[in-house]
């Protein structure tokens, strides 16, 4: 027994770095063969299990491997990049957003024959992108200022923006299934998101800084230390307040990237090397727990609610978030062109759709297959076609 779950953790590390190393030598997209790999290992092969091997502790893997890629994310943005990158930026992560929301339940409703409720729901758990698979995207394909800066900031930025969204959309459901004033509900939920989240987060960066300036920390510490300090702020954050955690350690990367009296360049060095591990076997691991029947059971409207998703929301986002802006038509064809799903879409598509389905909504349970076949959709044509477009 013990055995085999030592084969199955050695062969999910052994597969992303594989795929890592592989994707840079072939010059493909690395996201491309960690798919492959997982898909290969899971549901084809059945040589791992995430589900049986991790048990109870995936959703902890998962959340803390989130965390530490979004606080790595927020040391990587610069104060610096906000006027070429800033506006559209700040556009996609709040209208963007919204439009993706909206949009994406519509098309949800009428393709996939969810309810209203569901496919309020899977628009928001869709409204994200990510750093998990748009910086890998951005490192193949390089593309020059203001489009790099511009998905960096929105692809890191848009987690703890749409994961609070289709909270306050679950809490927003049961309100007003159970008679409440659904506004007051949601209105509480974000000012306690928001307080808890860039307080806490502001709280362990200033910590750490104060801790590193003053040498409380010798050198040789400080890495390991600032990784509990980010589990820590995130796990007392999401205690306080559910799905605050990635907020708080976003925040937390950004306030420590953008101070002038501490350098955090050994930090962010150490935090790079650590995601790419991290981010590979995420990436194994959330392939092999694909259903492949469960896929298959979303029948053909899966086909043009993906197709919508490319064709239709997308470009209307971006048409919108670009409007008056100084970017190009080519520039806004790129962006079109560049929104992929990856690890915060599947873990809190999980998540929900078993509080839906306790709370009596029939059709919550096709929310995980939909969301994983638009990751498996998204990540291969974007990663496909997006160095030669």
């Amino acid at each position: 027994m013990h055995e085999d779950a030592f084969v199955e953790l050695a062969l999910i590390i052994l597969l992303g770095i594989g795929a890592q190393w592989l994707g840079w030598r072939v010059r493909v997209p690395a996201i491309l063969l960690l798919l492959a790999a997982g898909v290969t290992a899971g549901p084809i092969a059945g040589w791992v299990d995430p589900d049986a091997l991790f048990g109870a502790l995936l959703t902890p893997f998962v959340s803390f491997s989130v965390a530490i890629i979004l606080f790595e994310g927020g040391l990587t943005l610069k104060f610096s990049e906000l006027p070429a990158a800033g506006r559209v930026a700040a556009r996609l992560v709040t209208l963007g957003v919204l439009i993706t929301w909206g949009a994406t339940a519509v098309a949800a409703y009428f393709t996939l024959r969810l309810g209203w409720p569901e496919a309020i729901m899977l628009g928001a758990v869709l409204s994200v992108t990510g750093p998990t698979v748009i910086g890998p995207l951005l490192r193949h394909v390089r593309p020059r200022a203001p489009l790099g800066p511009i998905l960096k900031w929105e692809g890191i930025m848009v987690d703890p923006v749409g994961a609070t969204l289709a909270l306050l959309v679950f809490e927003g459901l049961l309100a007003a299934k159970a008679g409440e004033a659904a506004g007051l509900v949601i209105a509480g939920i974000v000012l306690k998101t928001l307080l808890i989240g860039l307080c806490l987060g502001g709280a362990a960066a200033m910590l750490m800084l104060l801790m590193m300036r003053r040498y409380w920390i010798p050198d040789h510490l400080q890495v390991v230390v600032s990784l509990g300090a980010v589990l820590g702020a995130f796990t007392l954050s999401n205690l306080l307040q559910r799905e605050s955690g990635l907020l708080a350690v976003t925040f937390m990367g950004i306030l420590m990237a953008n101070q002038k009296r501490v350098s955090v360049r050994h930090l962010v060095e150490f935090k790079e090397n650590l995601r790419v591990l991290v981010l590979s076997m995420l990436f194994v691991v959330l392939a092999a727990r694909l259903d492949l029947q469960l896929l298959g059971s979303l029948g053909w409207g899966a086909v043009f609610f993906v197709l919508a998703l490319f064709l239709v929301v997308r470009p209307a986002s971006v048409l919108a978030c670009t409007w008056g802006s100084r970017l190009s038509l080519r520039e806004r064809a790129f962006l079109s062109w560049m929104a992929p799903r990856g690890i915060v879409a599947a873990a809190i598509s999980s998540v929900f759709a078993i509080l839906l389905a306790e709370a009596g909504y029939a059709q919550a349970e096709k929310l995980v297959p939909a969301t994983f076949l638009v990751i498996a959709t998204t990540v291969l044509v974007y990663g496909l076609t997006s160095d030669w477009l």
